[in-house]
């Protein structure tokens, strides 16, 4: 398999946040829907490992803000991550059952096959 058509077998959890009040529920995506593309010096270097993230979510699901929480150890693929799944649409939060604007946080594992 080619490093340039090399996709991610994706593994993304979508974590509802702890401070969260029982009316808020975080946004969230369909993580079949929202591929990322191995780094291709990531590949060559056989990097691996999983980033944690936070992303401010629009009442109408695109990304406004976007943050890493927690490494990978590997700057491309923090980048990487932060880069892919900001272009993803995600499925809004809600606030008393209304479409609202709500942090998210994702864990995306890069993981070589």
């Amino acid at each position: 398999m080619s490093t340039n058509k090399r996709w991610l077998g994706l593994m993304a959890a979508v974590l509802v946040a702890g401070a969260a009040s029982a009316a808020e529920v975080p946004a969230s995506f369909d993580a079949k829907n929202c591929k990322t593309e191995y780094p291709k010096a990531s590949l060559m270097n056989e990097e691996q490992g999983t980033v944690s993230m936070s992303f401010l979510v629009s009442a109408s699901g695109e990304v406004k803000d976007s943050k890493v929480e927690k490494s990978s150890g590997f700057k491309n693929l923090d980048k990487a991550a932060i880069k892919s799944l900001s272009a993803c649409k995600f499925k809004p939060g809600t606030k008393d059952g209304a479409p609202a604007e709500t942090w998210t946080k994702v864990d995306y594992a890069w993981k070589l096959d």
